[in-house]
C-alpha cells in the first residue's frame, strides 16, 4: 500500500508504511530470530516455542496494523490526486483477469470472489474454523487493487487475532524420522500467499529429493496481463498500473 502511493508520488505514505512493518517484523524475529526469511515450520511441527509474552505482543502488534490502515484511508484512499490517477486507470475484467491466471487481491479487485483459504479445500489449516471474509471490488482498476489491498490487510489482522485466541498448548514438535523420502507418485498442492494462488507440483520416485518439481508462483501470472492492460494508456499510467498489480521479481524469475 504504502509502496503504490510511493511510485505516484506520495512519499509520506510509504515512510508509514515502512515504519509500521517493524512491528510485524519484531514479532517474527522474537519467534524465529529471522525478519525475512524465518524458517520456522519444520516437518512435524516448529522450530521452537514462543517466548514468553508473545502473544500479547503480537495482538499490539495487529493493532497498530489497523492503524496504519486507517491513516491510509485518511492519507492515500481518499487523496483526490490518488483517486484521479488510480480510478478507471488499468482496468483488467474478470475475464481478461481469469485468462491470464491471475489469482489474489488483483483477481478480486476484479470482482472474482475467490480465495484458496476458502475454497481451496487446503488440509490442515484452521480458516474454516474462523470468523473471516473475502474482499472484493467490482470495478478492476488500479483503485480497486489498492482498496482491496489495504482491506486484505485489516482482515488479516482479526485473522491473526481469532488463531492467537485459540492456539493450542502441546507439544511444538511430532516424533518424525531423521531423513524423510518423498512418497513415490506425483502431488499438487497451493495455497493463498499475499500475493495469490502459490502452488508446488512435485514428482517423486520415492528417493530423498523429487525427481521433478513446478513452482507456481502467484508474480509470474499476475504480471502475464501486462502486455494486454497496457495497450493504449498513457505514458505516466504505466506506472501506476505496474504499482497496483504489486509484483516480487524474485517471485517471477522461476
Amino acid at each position: 500500500a504504502g509502496d503504490m502511493a510511493l511510485q505516484i508520488g506520495g512519499q509520506t505514505a510509504a515512510f508509514y508504511a515502512f515504519r509500521d512493518r517493524e512491528h510485524v517484523l519484531n514479532q517474527l524475529e522474537s519467534a524465529s530470530g529471522g525478519r525475512f526469511h524465518p524458517n520456522f515450520d519444520r516437518i512435524g511441527g516448529l522450530k521452537d516455542d514462543l517466548p514468553k509474552g508473545w502473544i500479547d505482543d503480537t495482538k499490539a502488534a495487529m493493532r497498530r496494523v489497523r492503524e496504519f490502515c486507517d491513516e491510509m484511508d485518511l492519507l492515500v484512499t481518499g487523496n483526490e490526486i490518488f483517486e484521479t490517477r488510480t480510478r478507471g486507470v488499468g482496468v483488467i475484467p474478470a475475464d481478461i483477469a481469469l485468462s491470464y491466471g491471475m489469482s489474489g487481491p488483483n483477481v478480486r479487485a476484479s470482482n472474482v470472489d475467490w480465495d484458496i483459504r476458502r475454497d481451496g479445500g487446503v488440509r490442515g489449516l484452521v480458516y474454516d474454523q474462523l470468523d473471516w471474509k473475502v474482499i472484493t471490488h467490482p470495478d478492476g482498476d488500479s483503485f480497486a487493487r489498492f482498496w482491496v489491498r489495504i482491506q486484505e490487510i485489516r482482515e488479516s489482522t482479526y485473522i491473526v487475532d481469532q488463531c492467537l485466541d485459540g492456539l493450542p498448548s502441546g507439544p511444538i514438535m511430532a516424533k518424525v524420522p531423521r531423513i524423510v523420502k518423498v512418497p513415490e507418485g506425483e502431488a499438487y498442492v497451493e495455497t493463498e500467499n499475499p500475493l495469490g494462488a502459490m502452488g508446488y507440483y512435485v514428482i517423486s520416485k520415492g528417493d530423498l529429493g523429487p525427481f521433478r518439481l513446478k513452482i507456481r508462483t502467484p508474480s509470474f501470472n499476475n504480471i502475464s496481463v501486462v502486455p494486454w492492460v497496457l495497450r493504449g494508456v498513457y505514458v505516466p499510467d504505466i506506472i501506476t498500473i505496474l504499482a497496483s498489480l504489486y509484483f516480487i521479481l524474485g517471485d517471477v524469475d522461476r
